[in-house]
């Protein structure tokens, strides 16, 4: 479970994060939505532990981003939204790598890695460098590496990019069968096909702040609007006004 408290967070003059509190709950797909400098990407930069907030804190399955900062990254599984590979890599050795920092042995390390390039269709570039991979076979090495250690929360920033529709509709898949295994899952993205198809909750950030949550069929409900594009557009224009 992710646990978000209160988060602040300013650059200079520009406040990021004015208060930014919601739960992601175990065993369902949690969808982090807002238009661009809403703050989604600050919030998922200070859950996985690269930022520290002005102010607030969240907690992940009891181990708090303050006070225990590699607990929760052994707790966690991060696709950034860029897959930020070594290129001189293989795809083997920059998953590998990121399983050693986490205290894996080596020959349990090496079958989860194969155990994966199967999952995700991996095996014919999994000893290839990573330089001159399509950005759909580098989204699908980062994914590799979030889940390597077998993380209970995955944080995944525009997953699908990248990645043509078969590829998308593989990833679907994987993503509701994690959530089936009980996997807290963070999702953001700006396809709302995908969020309507995949999300169970819903949380809006709008100008550093959380605007709206709940499901999409209550946030339809409470926007009167059919479509949850719709909704969405109106619960920040609603928010803009206010501000």
């Amino acid at each position: 479970m992710i646990e978000a408290h209160g988060l602040k967070k300013s650059f200079g003059k520009v406040q990021a994060l004015k208060d930014v509190s919601f739960v992601a709950p175990d065993g369902k797909v949690t969808g982090l939505l807002g238009p661009n400098g809403a703050g989604k990407s600050t919030t998922l930069r200070i859950l996985y532990t690269v930022l520290n907030p002005d102010a607030g804190t969240a907690v992940i399955d009891g181990a708090d981003i303050r006070s225990d900062s590699m607990g929760v990254r052994r707790k966690i599984g991060v696709l950034p939204h860029s897959a930020g590979l070594y290129p001189n890599l293989s795809a083997r050795e920059n998953i590998a790598y990121y399983g050693r920092i986490l205290g894996m042995q080596d020959d349990a390390l090496q079958q989860r890695i194969d155990e994966l390039a199967g999952l995700l269709e991996l095996e014919d570039v999994i000893d290839r460098r990573a330089k001159g991979f399509s950005q759909g076979q580098r989204t699908k090495v980062a994914l590799a590496r979030a889940l390597v250690h077998k993380p209970r929360n995955l944080l995944l920033d525009e997953p699908t990019n990248g990645l043509d529709v078969m590829a998308t509709r593989a990833l679907r898949e994987l993503i509701l069968k994690l959530k089936d295994e009980g996997i807290c899952i963070l999702f953001s993205s700006h396809i709302m096909q995908e969020v309507a198809a995949l999300c169970d909750e819903i949380v809006i950030i709008g100008s550093g702040r959380v605007v709206a949550a709940g499901t999409p069929e209550a946030l339809r409900q409470s926007t009167g609007e059919q479509e949850l594009e719709e909704a969405f557009v109106k619960v920040i224009g609603s928010a803009e006004g206010l501000q």
